[in-house]
């Protein structure tokens, strides 16, 4: 994987000289590649870029959006962007941690109370340095889109952390969530998206972490006998840009887009929330499975138990970054 990775970083520089924007004819054109379909908040995000932009800079920039994988797929976006064949990426901040393990922070487990508390610290100068952690590998980041936090499904009932013992949980492949449940004794598998309907409904594994967006929309309410409340991670998704293409894009232009992105990050962030909790109501209006509220005090049994993750991860991710993080949780 690390030279995987440092191959990557190597051609960056390569694919820079692909697309100079101050050697384009007008108008400038931005590629902007996803993996979604186009009706999700991540879809509608790019969709809203797209017409902010192009209505900002008549003539002078065209987005071109490509969703659902059909320019590149999840495995080789990363490597388009850095060898300039697209410029505007959004994937998972779990596709970052090895090009910085900083952003392992949004892994470590029950560290926000909320949606709200994530995006303090990502407004944060913590969380905006964070974003600029990446320049050095060719990678920019530009601003964060948030798919909200995620819950905890399984086919037994999860009040505390002792439930989870010996249960096996579909993961990310993230190092941070591979010891989430380790910690608590259960048994992490990594399994790719797709195949985790599959997996739950044949007992390949036994539980799951998903946003309800994700719960409602993989149907996996239908194959799972409970789901706790837990709001314990992050899906969350880090809009990005090729480095080398943002840095010659007349300062005008590259002003303007940082505007209209952030525009678009408070409108698809109060989206993807909304999305969630529309979708939650949905599940249990279809009657197939039981949400379990934890109680403050079962919410701060997990947490205490978790906490050891975040200390495994400290010098990584940086103890000033987790104290930031904790501090967000105040208002």
């Amino acid at each position: 994987m690390k030279k995987a990775v440092l191959k990557l970083i190597s051609v960056a520089a390569l694919g820079a000289f692909a697309m100079s924007p101050a050697l384009a004819n007008n108008p400038i054109v931005i590629k902007f590649s996803h993996v979604v379909a186009a009706d999700t908040p991540k879809g509608q995000g790019a969709a809203m870029f797209k017409k902010l932009a192009e209505e900002k800079f008549p003539g002078r920039v065209t987005v071109e959006v490509y969703p659902n994988s059909s320019l590149y797929g999840d495995g080789k976006e990363m490597e388009a962007l850095l060898t300039n064949n697209v410029h505007m990426l959004a994937p998972s901040l779990a596709k970052f941690d090895k090009f910085t393990p900083k952003i392992q922070i949004f892994d470590l487990p029950f560290l926000f109370d909320d949606i709200k508390a994530v995006e303090r610290f990502q407004a944060s100068e913590k969380g905006k340095e964070l974003l600029n952690s990446m320049r050095d590998k060719g990678i920019t980041g530009l601003t964060y889109w948030n798919n909200d936090l995620k819950q905890l499904s399984a086919n037994k009932a999860l009040r505390v952390p002792t439930d989870a013992r010996g249960q096996k949980f579909r993961v990310q492949a993230s190092e941070v969530l591979d010891a989430q449940f380790k910690q608590i004794l259960a048994i992490p598998r990594k399994m790719a998206f797709a195949e985790m309907y599959q997996g739950l409904q044949t007992g390949v594994v036994n539980g799951a972490e998903n946003p309800y967006s994700n719960i409602y929309s993989q149907k996996i309410h239908e194959v799972q006998k409970y789901i706790t409340e837990s709001n314990h991670g992050l899906l969350s998704y880090m809009v990005i840009v090729n480095t080398k293409f943002w840095d010659e894009l007349p300062a005008d232009i590259r002003t303007g887009l940082q505007e209209v992105l952030d525009q678009v990050t408070v409108e698809i962030n109060k989206v993807s929330h909304d999305f969630n909790l529309a979708d939650k109501k949905k599940i249990v209006e279809a009657g197939t499975t039981e949400i379990i509220t934890l109680t403050d005090e079962e919410r701060a049994k997990w947490r205490e138990a978790m906490r050891p993750v975040w200390k495994k991860f400290e010098d990584q991710i940086g103890a000033d970054l987790i104290s930031a993080a904790e501090a967000a949780n105040k208002q």
